[in-house]
């Protein structure tokens, strides 16, 4: 799972080996760095530094190259993940935002602009927090000449956009049914019915080590009236930009820090290639015992807010690298975890009389990508499997550069 705030945003935009930027944490700074930037909407993003990085190897420093290439490859699956028409609007927006020649100053024109941004920063045409569909300022009649000018107009995503009937949220969770009714694009032409039957079919209840069911598919009612699950993997659904995340990760194994990174890196890589949900949970395994890695990231798909029915996952991405200093003051009291447990004042019953690893650090992300992007979590701490937790510990991450982000951008002078 990952922790976020929603009142204000982080951008990716990194100050990573700035010379003339103070490298304190946690305290007053006194450089002229500036941790605010542009506002729009709701939304106030923010910029983030990424002290550490020049004192990494050049082989560290290449081995987050390659998994920042492999996080970036994933854009395009989220946006459609989150709506079946987002990438057509998106596309769209990119080509008026470059392409328009008109007056760009005009205000219904600036009203296109932050419409577009709300797009690009939500991952499509929701509100990325509160999930109703927002809606531009200016008139349809407007934006259509902007679609024309371009040569891009189309009714289909006019309606898409202005009619308030079609995809109202992102996702619902009252009406007569949260699936059919969802904009997410994780089920098409099913019922919330057929679907809960449909993985009721598979579970085994006495499975005491389940795979995560329907993490990584799409299910769909074909024209035969079959329901079925449409894999992502290489070969299958969102297969072109998996063989890229393979490509890259395969260049990040063989640039890792270790034989434990190189070995889930594998497993990863034959999970996309397979669709294989039992090679997720190898892969997760040996990556929550990996703690002696300075470099780590999240490749994957992770996490179900989305999916009405808290099955499907959406594809994130986060690179990151050890922040010793601080990690070693939390690796104190994750040592003597078992001394806070038992003299913690709840009722013995509820009390663990073994408490399984929970590998807390501080990092700082140097890049994040997916579901991670740009509304960043300032914490995580994964796996998301209940048994893997039980059975093989978690890790648990405090980002210490976003954290500091937000504290400091607190203590800037507000920007009109």
């Amino acid at each position: 799972m990952k922790y976020k705030i929603h009142t204000i945003m982080i951008s990716a935009f990194m100050a990573a080996g700035c010379s003339n930027i103070s490298t304190q944490q946690g305290s007053q700074q006194t450089s002229d760095f500036e941790y605010s930037n542009e506002r729009f909407a709701d939304l106030q993003m923010l910029r983030y530094r990424v002290d550490g990085f020049e004192d990494l190897t050049l082989k560290q420093k290449t081995f987050i190259y390659y998994l920042q290439e492999a996080a970036l490859y994933g854009r395009d699956i989220l946006f459609d993940q989150n709506g079946k028409y987002n990438l057509r609007i998106r596309k769209m927006l990119e080509d008026v935002y470059v392409g328009y020649q008109g007056d760009r100053e005009d205000k219904d024109f600036k009203a296109f602009e932050t419409y577009a941004k709300r797009v690009f920063f939500s991952n499509g045409i929701h509100h990325h927090y509160a999930e109703d569909k927002f809606f531009p300022e200016c008139s349809k009649e407007y934006f259509a000449s902007l679609m024309t000018a371009v040569g891009a107009e189309s009714d289909a995503l006019l309606t898409v956009i202005f009619d308030p009937a079609v995809y109202p949220a992102r996702k619902l969770m009252g009406g007569k049914d949260i699936v059919a009714e969802s904009a997410v694009n994780f089920y098409e032409g099913v019922t919330r019915a057929e679907v809960e039957a449909f993985y009721a079919a598979m579970v085994d209840p006495s499975d005491n080590t389940p795979i995560s069911y329907g993490l990584n598919s799409r299910v769909v009612k074909g024209a035969d009236g079959i329901v079925r699950e449409e894999v992502y993997k290489v070969g299958g659904l969102y297969g072109p930009a998996l063989e890229k995340i393979c490509a890259e990760l395969e260049k990040a194994a063989a640039v890792a820090e270790n034989e434990t990174q190189k070995s889930y890196i594998a497993d990863l890589v034959a999970y996309y290639r397979s669709g294989d949900l039992k090679l997720w949970d190898e892969y997760n395994i040996k990556w929550v015992k990996d703690t002696l890695g300075t470099v780590d990231f999240v490749n994957g798909f992770v996490e179900d807010y989305n999916d009405p029915l808290g099955r499907k996952a959406t594809w994130e991405g986060l690179v990151n690298f050890k922040d010793t200093e601080a990690s070693r003051r939390t690796e104190l009291i994750s040592e003597n975890a078992q001394w806070f447990e038992d003299n913690s004042p709840v009722d013995d019953r509820f009390k663990k009389s073994e408490v399984k690893g929970v590998s807390a650090k501080v990092i700082n992300v140097a890049t994040l990508a997916g579901d991670c992007y740009p509304a960043a979590p300032i914490g995580i701490n994964l796996p998301n499997a209940d048994w893997i937790r039980r059975e093989h510990g978690s890790k648990s991450v405090t980002i210490a550069n976003l954290t500091s982000a937000y504290n400091m951008a607190a203590q800037e002078s507000p920007k009109n």
